[in-house]
């Protein structure tokens, strides 16, 4: 195999960082300048609750999950790249209790500047990624573009009945978190030269990790809802699940995992805009304890690239469920309740 040429990746990126979705609001802005699309019955997920991914029934015992993300590098190994790229697809089938079926690759790269082994490293980790989740990769598209961009469009298979949805949180349920937080403040730092080797290791591991197995448990429980915590961040997602649901949220700050160094590094200023849009997005719907400063305001509102499940379980089987997850190897802790009480507002404790 050729030698792949040393690039920092993550500086050939305009944006850098986490890699960040257009912000909800802006984003909310424009679907609604859409016209309304004739209702279907058989699309039981839309556009609706913001959801991770659409869902279409083709009969009664089957219906397809359908989904698309892609970014800019955010970790400059470009193996490790495409293994993060594809997993944080990935998670959206996994997030609607679905199975990865079929995998589309989205290519956008600097073809003729560039490394065509770099290039190769990122599809080769990509194509790792699918096989470790079970699916099929049955082709892509790709373009010659300045700025290297890749992700994937994939579609899994569900039964119509045990579609998991960020809009059905029932009063009771516990929340459980199955990764880490605090993944944009540590892709930005990587930016900036700031984690040793080893951190960046730990970072890229939480990231390219799978949310197959936490999905697997979860579809053992009494699950009422779910959705997987990306760009937005633990805040934003936790918001849609609440409004989706017409329920209140209660989060304990001090019971959210949050990977090393993450406060330090958001104290020493390495904040991505992301977060600081998401704060700003969710301020009015979340209300924060008068003695947190905003830099742990920022934390929970981080922007997360291939982020962890965030799951609302029955209270009865909450603690039987985390201890399965953490048994199997998950980064999972129970991070507070879903309560009748401010419908679509989230306390913070």
């Amino acid at each position: 195999m050729a030698q792949t040429e040393s690039v920092k990746l993550t500086s050939l990126s305009s944006k850098g960082g986490c890699g960040c979705k257009i912000g909800p609001a802006d984003l909310m802005q424009v679907i609604r300048m859409l016209p309304q699309a004739t209702p279907n019955p058989d699309l039981l997920v839309g556009l609706e609750t913001s959801d991770d991914a659409g869902v279409y029934r083709l009969n009664d015992e089957l219906a397809l999950v359908q989904t698309v993300d892609f970014f800019t590098p955010i970790v400059d190994d470009p193996y490790a790249f495409g293994q993060i790229a594809a997993a944080n697809a990935i998670s959206d089938i996994y997030a609607m209790g679905g199975k990865p079926l079929t995998v589309l690759n989205i290519v956008a790269f600097p073809i003729s500047t560039l490394d065509k082994q770099i290039l190769a490293d990122i599809l080769r980790g990509a194509a790792d990624k699918v096989q470790e989740a079970g699916a099929t990769l049955v082709g892509g598209h790709s373009i010659d573009d300045k700025e290297p961009k890749f992700g994937m469009a994939v579609t899994g298979l569900i039964h119509p009945d045990k579609v998991k949805t960020n809009a059905g949180a029932k009063p009771g349920d516990r929340l459980i978190l199955t990764k880490p937080i605090g993944v944009g403040i540590l892709t930005t730092s990587i930016k900036k030269d700031q984690l040793s080797e080893e951190e960046v290791q730990r970072v890229t591991k939480v990231m390219a990790t799978l949310n197959k197995t936490a999905a697997e448990v979860m579809s053992r429980y009494d699950v009422h809802g779910c959705t997987d915590v990306t760009g937005f961040g633990l805040m934003g997602h936790a918001s849609e699940m609440a409004k989706g649901s017409n329920v209140g949220l209660r989060i304990r700050k001090d019971h959210v995992p949050v990977l090393p160094r993450v406060r330090e590094l958001a104290e020493q200023g390495f904040v991505p805009g992301g977060t600081k849009n998401n704060f700003k997005h969710v301020e009015p719907i979340v209300t924060f304890p008068e003695s947190m400063d905003q830099i742990d305001r920022w934390i929970l509102c981080d922007a997360v690239t291939s982020g962890g499940l965030l799951i609302a379980v029955s209270a009865e089987q909450a603690d039987r469920m985390l201890a399965e997850l953490v048994e199997q190897g998950v980064e999972a802790s129970l991070i507070g309740e879903v309560v009748a009480d401010h419908p679509g507002h989230i306390v913070v404790e």
